[in-house]
């Protein structure tokens, strides 16, 4: 399409690097998608791209398609969506007006973490026969393996997203319920303490009424966790047992990533989940593992930082206090040393 402006909002950063590149190289203007009169400002218009990335990568969030749609053709722009996190089986972009549909097949479409596969969707015949010329001079073509098992992987793609997102939203209606319950149950108080948020397309309850006809089969296996600090998002993932701790996503088997190793750009509390074909309730108790495990940590330091400054306090004024100690009567004497005694265990 060559366009001159790209309006584009957060999402997968390899596609910020990308335009970056552009940008560079042919003076391209990136504006906020989010920001229709700087669109204008900027002078998006016919042959220029509004890009959407639904659900939104790494919350799992979702956009409305057929609005940014309406937004887009008004101005004579195409629409392009990045579908990767809302497979086929969850969400069809073009029954919302999407013109170009593109996915990360090596996620969703995969399925089992064992290819590597791009792909990029239009119901435009010319732009069909001008994309299909030129992936012969790009050289973009699926080896004859990638081509085999990606053939296997979509004989069951609405099998796998379909019991993946249930996962991911009995999941996050579990963790959010705990987070908004008024009990004082063991489980709300532990996750209380360790998770301040969680985020799912399933949570935008103010906008149903385009999100159940966009997702009506599911809103997504991918959501995201922000945890009470940075420190706790790093070390939970090393508390679990079913999850793998891996930057990728769409496999059969459940992954979680503390998003800071490969995106510089989120906050440091933020988890991603990518949640598999597993019994949720296994995973659910996975996660509760960890979560006590944190909260005992959590008590474990608040100990050592006590024992550490009543040493510090000894310490720091040793030649006086052994001189008022010698003036304790026995009895006291006794407690002081069980003190002394208790500190360097």
């Amino acid at each position: 399409t060559a366009p001159k402006v790209v309006a584009i909002n957060a999402g997968y950063h390899g596609c910020h690097g990308v335009l970056a590149i552009h940008a560079k190289l042919s003076g391209l203007k990136v504006v906020d998608l989010l920001d229709p009169a700087n669109w204008d400002a900027a002078g998006l218009g016919a042959g220029d791209v509004v890009h959407v990335e639904t659900p939104l990568n790494p919350t799992g969030e979702a956009r409305n398609i057929q609005q940014f749609a309406e937004l887009a053709h008004a101005r004579g722009a195409w629409l392009t969506v990045d579908a990767t996190l809302g497979p086929p089986g969850l969400q069809d972009p073009f029954r919302h007006g999407a013109d170009f549909v593109m996915h990360s097949g090596t996620k969703y479409v995969g399925g089992h973490s064992d290819m590597l596969c791009g792909i990029l969707a239009t119901r435009n015949k010319k732009a069909y026969w001008g994309l299909y010329t030129e992936r012969v001079f790009l050289g973009s073509v699926m080896g004859s393996l990638e081509g085999w098992l990606g053939v296997r992987s979509v004989r069951t793609l609405e099998l796998r997203v379909r019991r993946q997102s249930d996962n991911a939203t009995a999941l996050v209606r579990w963790l959010d319920g705990l987070l908004q319950s008024k009990e004082d149950s063991e489980e709300a108080r532990i996750v209380t303490r360790t998770v301040q948020r969680v985020q799912h397309a399933s949570l935008q309850k103010d906008e149903m009424a385009w999100l159940a006809q966009q997702m009506p089969d599911g809103y997504g296996p991918v959501f995201a966790i922000s945890m009470r600090t940075p420190d706790m998002a790093r070390r939970f993932p090393s508390k679990l047992a079913l999850f793998h701790h891996a930057t990728s996503l769409g496999g059969v088997e459940s992954l979680i990533e503390w998003r800071r190793m490969s995106d510089a750009t989120v906050d440091g509390s933020l988890l991603r989940v990518s949640v598999g074909v597993e019994a949720w309730e296994d995973l659910r108790d996975d996660f509760m593992s960890g979560f006590r495990a944190l909260a005992a940590e959590a008590d474990g330091v608040g100990m050592e930082k006590t024992v550490q400054a009543g040493r510090e306090r000894i310490s720091a004024g040793k030649a006086q206090e052994e001189e008022s100690l010698r003036t304790i009567p026995p009895v006291e004497e006794e407690v002081a040393s069980q003190w002394n005694s208790n500190l360097n265990f």
